[in-house]
């Protein structure tokens, strides 16, 4: 059964009719991912995936969650303890787990995405259940071990012009360097994420720290912590970089003065940080990468407002990133305008801001991005990544901030083979709500077909830089 080509259109016979038209213009446009967390060792390596559930249900933690909140166990899913006890090791096992339990998804992105990619990327057609999830496994896997199913070669499948990966601040990027050395013709960038060195609440802080100077060859002081800082963004930007990414708990900025960041510094790499301390440390920092950014103009993106790691259990077992992060309430007026009060109105800067809390985009985003030349509006993020989420936030941030001071889409996976169809996703809400404005005639239809090939396609290279 094929995916329904009106499939997210409008059911008006009128508006659907032209969303079809402007669809059909833009469907075919290259896909340009400027922030998600596909391996680079993917791209470099270029080996086969090893099978349908390492593929589909052990990275994705939009499945395991689902399967969890039902009872199963990661330890079923294949997913490693840390205490390194016996899990699950039969990769068909897992799979027939993900089956039994695919009805879960009914209503979800999940199973759209993981629909689509099963009929566009396989040829499947079928409802994935216990009656043929070892038929569809062995359909899966025997395609997989095929040279068109390996990382690159599906890369020029799916019709992607650039996607960048997101790196820690102590990452070689020896899979980045090695494919610049390859020759091969696919664009893969990194972005830089500095959190581990950033946040004072992250295991390993003061480690991280150290080992970060002094790989920089920097002195121990905040001066030459944020020296090493801008050694490492010149690194990853003489391997493509256009971007820093930062994943905050909350978008807290400050402003101290160099002698009391300097004493922060000294009292966060004590040992155990205060709270307070913490979050101020994080504060000043994103103003720290605000003003690097103006310098080597990496476009800055702010992921705030994530409760990670709300299942002590989990995380003692599992560690982090084990789908227990639940979105919480973000402040944007006040948090961010020590940054804005310094860098707001320099068009030098570029900072993307995302958010859980939906609350937020009328009443905040939408005004900050419309006011400010240094702010743009990230697309619908995470929890939100969903047909219902993208037209909310078009309903909510458009009459405000426009089309223009968003960033067209982004996908923000890791589950490689839903690119496409969250893409197309994106494209077909985008078209459908400009063809409500059209059949409403409160926008021309020239006029759309515009915005809609700046929502797929040209927002997105200009806000990165691409």
């Amino acid at each position: 059964m094929a995916p329904h080509p009106d499939r997210l259109f409008p059911i008006e016979p009128e508006a659907r009719a032209i969303a079809r038209r402007l669809h059909a213009a833009v469907a075919g446009l290259p896909i340009v991912s400027p922030h998600g967390h596909t391996d680079p060792a993917w791209y470099a390596l270029n080996e086969p995936f090893p099978d349908p559930a390492a593929l589909f249900v052990t990275p994705d933690h939009y499945v395991f969650r689902m399967l969890y909140s039902h009872g199963v166990q990661l330890e079923e899913l294949g997913i490693p303890r840390l205490d390194g006890s016996a899990v699950e090791t039969d990769p068909r096992a897992v799979w027939r787990r993900f089956a039994g339990h695919f009805h879960l998804f009914r209503g979800t992105p999940t199973r759209y995405w993981f629909e689509q990619a099963l009929h566009d990327v396989f040829g499947i057609g079928e409802r994935l259940g216990p009656g043929n999830a070892d038929r569809l496994y062995d359909a899966i896997a025997e395609k997989l071990a095929g040279p068109d199913f390996r990382p690159r070669a599906l890369y020029q499948r799916f019709n992607i012009e650039v996607i960048a990966t997101t790196d820690g601040p102590l990452d070689d990027l020896a899979h980045h360097a090695g494919l610049r050395r390859s020759g091969w013709s696919g664009r893969v960038l990194p972005t830089y994420r500095p959190d581990a060195v950033v946040n004072p609440e992250r295991a390993g802080f003061a480690d991280n720290v150290a080992r970060f100077v002094a790989l920089a060859g920097e002195a121990m002081t905040f001066a030459g912590y944020l020296a090493a800082h801008r050694a490492r963004r010149a690194f990853f930007g003489s391997l493509g970089a256009t971007a820093t990414d930062h994943g905050h708990p909350t978008a807290r900025t400050a402003n101290l003065d160099p002698v009391e960041a300097e004493t922060l510094f000294r009292r966060v790499l004590s040992g155990s940080p205060a709270p307070e301390d913490a979050e101020l440390f994080r504060a000043q920092m994103l103003t720290e990468m605000a003003r690097m950014s103006i310098d080597d103009k990496l476009v800055m993106q702010l992921h705030p407002g994530s409760y990670r790691n709300h299942n002590p259990l989990l995380f003692e077992r599992f560690g982090a990133d084990m789908g227990a992060d639940i979105p919480t309430a973000t402040n944007y007026v006040r948090d961010l305008k020590p940054l804005l009060d310094l860098f707001g109105n320099d068009k030098r800067l570029t900072l993307i801001l995302f958010t859980l809390d939906e609350t937020a985009y009328g009443r905040e985003l939408a005004p900050l991005a419309g006011h400010y030349p240094a702010l743009r509006l990230g697309p619908p993020w995470w929890f939100f990544d969903s047909p219902d989420g993208m037209r909310r936030f078009r309903e909510l941030t458009t009459e405000t901030a426009g089309f223009a001071n968003t960033v067209g889409f982004n996908d923000d996976t890791r589950a490689y083979l839903s690119i496409p169809a969250r893409h197309d996703m994106a494209r077909r809400v985008d078209c459908s709500h400009l063809a409500r404005l059209v059949a409403e005639h409160r926008l021309d239809e020239d006029e759309a077909h515009e915005i809609a090939h700046d929502l797929a396609y040209g927002l997105v290279k200009r806000a990165y830089r691409l």
